[in-house]
């Protein structure tokens, strides 16, 4: 029996005749090219490329109201799962949105934005929307640069006839986004699918009992689940387990002392990632000591900037890591 989370795209229940047109779509899969698991392809599809990313930093535009925000996007972190199908021509943008939407409801995700054509509000063309979305943005270098994840097929230019839908749901512990940008070229219909797994960089639990163990081994421990916002130093609220269990420790620790160091990855202005750091170590030493009733006699804030990584910053995988808080023994 499959679980909710198997999105079956459901069979065409409109009748559409194929198109009689000849198309540069393939007739099988390139090597190495697979569906999704939770995510099957739309009918009669062909994959033109496939790629994983183990960690990635996706940019969302996509606010808590269910509309396009291009200067303020969700940055996701996880990973990211791209595949491009080609399919008949017939299948215009909106069919291939209604399926998946229906697809998407049926298994329980909830759909956070679902427009076509001129909604999308790039000018009503796809190689504007492709610029913004997916390269660093030719026109004003403001782009989300989310090409980093693979482009196989490039996207036409002039055409009228695309569309977006984002939906969201969870499996095991991890929020699942599922992102579908479709556009119809003059042979086919590409169809662009970004699954992105959200979780948190694999390292130890932050328990009392894990950050006792660190300090007394490594005199060290090192917290990824305190977040920020990019370029901001306020605490989210959903750092709050994290901190709940760092107040546990020190509350239940009278006398250790510790010294919060605020880390960042190697992107932007040196001087600016030292400040950062700084504010950021700030901001969770204020937390502990106004939420969480731990002595501030306790506590000490710190930023090192991108000075100490624990990876190469050359890959999102290794940013993310450095990207960090530690509890230090003083």
């Amino acid at each position: 029996m499959k679980t909710k989370f198997e999105i079956l795209i459901a069979l065409v229940l409109i009748s559409f005749s194929f198109s009689t047109n000849l198309f540069a779509q393939r007739t099988t899969d390139i090597e190495n090219g697979k569906d999704h698991p939770l995510i099957s392809r739309f009918d009669n599809a062909v994959i033109e490329f496939y790629k994983e990313t183990k960690w990635g930093s996706y940019k969302l535009p996509v606010n808590e109201k269910g509309a396009i925000d291009w200067g303020n996007p969700n940055v996701l972190e996880g990973k990211v799962t791209r595949i491009q199908y080609t399919t008949s021509v017939d299948n215009n943008s909106e069919f291939v949105l209604h399926n998946y939407k229906a697809a998407f409801k049926k298994a329980g995700f909830t759909v956070l934005i679902s427009i076509a054509n001129e909604e999308l509000g790039v000018a009503d063309r796809p190689h504007s929307w492709s610029d913004k979305y997916y390269r660093s943005g030719l026109y004003g270098n403001d782009g989300l640069h989310n090409d980093k994840f693979g482009i196989g097929l490039n996207f036409p230019s002039w055409k009228s006839n695309h569309s977006f839908i984002v939906a969201q749901g969870n499996k095991a512990g991890k929020d699942i986004y599922a992102i579908i940008y479709t556009v119809v070229d003059d042979n086919y219909t590409l169809i662009t699918q970004d699954v992105v797994e959200v979780e948190a960089v694999e390292t130890g639990m932050v328990t009392a009992e894990n950050i006792s163990k660190g300090i007394q081994t490594e005199g060290y421990f090192t917290v990824y689940d305190i977040f920020f916002d990019t370029e901001k130093s306020e605490v989210k609220p959903e750092s709050a387990d994290a901190l709940k269990t760092i107040a546990e420790y020190l509350n239940a620790n009278k006398t250790q002392k510790v010294i919060i160091v605020g880390h960042t990855d190697n992107v932007g202005d040196f001087d600016m990632n030292i400040t950062l750091s700084k504010d950021r170590a700030n901001a969770v030493m204020e937390k502990l000591i106004s939420d969480y009733a731990v002595s501030k006699d306790q506590l000490k804030p710190y930023g090192v900037g991108s000075v100490s990584p624990v990876a190469s910053n050359s890959t999102e995988e290794g940013r993310a890591k450095n990207r960090r808080v530690e509890v230090v023994e003083q």
